[in-house]
């Protein structure tokens, strides 16, 4: 347990940004999770459906400090070269 005052701060500070980082990575996981389910399925319609919302959720997450900007931006390639994939048009 911390001891001095700026340590107790620290903590509090630390536990605050827990919640928001452990909330981010729960909405990247499941929403990456379904996509990745939908596009094994071979199901491009739904899968398109969902990419907005995978987006968003990645700005998010890299606006708030939880991935740096390039991990969303590779996400997203990575995301759309997928898509790509099951359609053929690779």
């Amino acid at each position: 347990m911390p001891i001095t005052t700026s340590a107790k701060k620290a903590l509090r500070g630390s536990q605050k940004k827990h919640v928001f980082n452990m909330r981010a990575k729960k909405s990247i996981d499941t929403i990456m999770k379904k996509f990745k389910k939908l596009v094994s399925e071979k199901n491009v319609k739904d899968a398109l459906a969902i990419l907005p919302s995978l987006y968003q959720v990645l700005d998010k997450a890299s606006k708030i400090g939880y991935i740096k900007p390039n991990n969303a931006s590779r996400n997203k390639s990575r995301v759309v070269a997928m898509l790509k994939k099951i359609e053929g048009k690779e």
